[in-house]
């Protein structure tokens, strides 16, 4: 994260601590905790977002930033105010609401100032991280998992049906009158109900290489289980998430020539990284889907890796980029140009969690959205509309418009409403 070189950005704090010796006493150091942040607050792409975060910070206090190996972010500088890091925090808060972290200590478990006579238990902290095995100390939420569990797991998957563990979820387009209207809608089998089926303590990701393995298996079910439910009846364009390699399958012909009976077309979702890996097997994919009256969706992109890629080159039918709260502090003039140069007919804003999403895409000439604030929009739509919503809750209107299948679905006294794609 912070260099080719390992614990380059603690060093250099260290022999800048020792060469301020002599003035320590004009500086205080800002850290912030980023290690102790739930998994998914810690990714690197996200540190990158949060230091950015506190560039007025380091310019206001002529100071200096240092990113460590397990994503603190320290700040070295001589006018550090309590006002400059209450406004800093308080927008991190904002971004970072749903992190335990805030009910463990708040600001103060965040971040921390430190005065000059505190910065040698500092520099003797900063040490320890350095000396300690070489290695992350990240902690793992979940046990790791190996090829005989993986293989256990895949022979099981193999003999079970996972029809209610398939869950959907629409795209919707904000029309210029104001009103919404799905676009597609995608299907996918969350990692965790995976898990949970198994043991709640197995973490499935941690292996990246091994979960592939069973995600090739886990394509196949997802799949073969249109076969034993209504979805061909509903919108008219669906999307799954799925290997490259899987697009080339045997299984996949026959699903793509299921749909096609039906009247729908299918929209592969394909990961990022996915295709950098094999950018021939995208182009191939992208020929495959097309002849068969389909398309393919760049999924799980970040506006740092799109300014980072030649985008125009991969030719998407669709990008998917994912929403953080904290991207609505911040506004890049190059990705409008990648917006401008791609389409922004073809941009997603996934993950939408409020309406300061919704405002942040539109600015951006985005007008397709998916996420939690999406859900709840169209549960309200749709309680709105059916003559027992009073009965039911939001969100048991949303848990149950997410499922195909199940018991739980089965609750909703109007399935009809619940799967109907007109919103309006």
């Amino acid at each position: 994260m912070s260099g080719s070189v390992k614990f380059e950005s603690e060093k250099f704090f260290v022999e800048t601590m020792a060469r301020i010796l002599r003035s320590r006493a004009e500086y205080k150091v800002l850290y912030v905790n980023i290690s102790r942040l739930k998994p998914k607050n810690r990714h690197p792409r996200f540190v990158r977002v949060v230091a950015r975060m506190f560039d007025n910070l380091v310019a206001q206090a002529d100071g200096t930033m240092f990113v460590f190996e397990n994503g603190d972010i320290v700040i070295l500088g001589k006018n550090i105010t309590d006002k400059m890091v209450e406004d800093a925090i308080a927008k991190l808060r904002k971004g970072l609401v749903t992190d335990p972290i805030w009910s463990k200590g708040g600001e103060v478990e965040f971040a921390k100032v430190y005065q000059s006579e505190e910065f040698d238990r500092l520099v003797g902290q900063v040490g320890r991280l350095m000396t300690e095995d070489g290695e992350d100390k990240l902690p793992v939420e979940g046990n790791t998992i190996d090829a005989g569990q993986i293989e256990a797991i895949k022979n099981h998957l193999d003999n079970i049906s996972i029809i209610d563990l398939v869950k959907h979820q629409n795209v919707l387009k904000v029309e210029k009158n104001g009103k919404f209207k799905v676009v597609f809608d995608e299907f996918f089998v969350a990692v965790k109900d995976l898990s949970k089926r198994f043991d709640k303590q197995l973490d499935l990701t941690a292996n990246k290489w091994l979960f592939l393995y069973l995600t090739q298996t886990l394509d196949k079910k997802t799949m073969s289980s249109f076969m034993f439910s209504d979805v061909r009846n509903k919108a008219q364009k669906i999307s799954v998430n799925l290997n490259l390699s899987t697009i080339f399958s045997p299984e996949f012909e026959d699903f793509a020539k299921l749909m096609k009976d039906s009247g729908q077309s299918i929209i592969a979702e394909v990961q990022m990284m996915d295709i950098i890996n094999n950018y021939q097997a995208w182009v191939d994919a992208k020929e495959l889907l097309h002849r068969q009256g389909g398309e393919i969706l760049l999924d799980a992109a970040s506006v740092e890796m799109l300014q980072a890629l030649n985008v125009p080159k991969f030719a998407p039918d669709y990008i998917k980029v994912f929403w953080h709260p904290l991207m609505g502090d911040y506004t890049d003039e190059s990705f409008g140009e990648i917006v401008t140069a791609v389409g922004a007919e073809k941009f997603i804003l996934a993950k939408a969690l409020s309406e300061d999403a919704l405002r942040w895409g539109l600015k951006n000439l985005i007008t397709m959205f998916q996420g939690p604030y999406v859900d709840r929009l169209e549960a309200a739509l749709i309680r709105r509309k059916c003559p027992q919503g009073k009965v039911c809750s939001l969100q048991d209107c949303m848990r149950r418009k997410k499922l195909i299948a199940g018991a739980e679905r089965s609750l909703c006294s109007n399935l009809e409403l619940l799967e109907n794609m007109e919103l309006n």
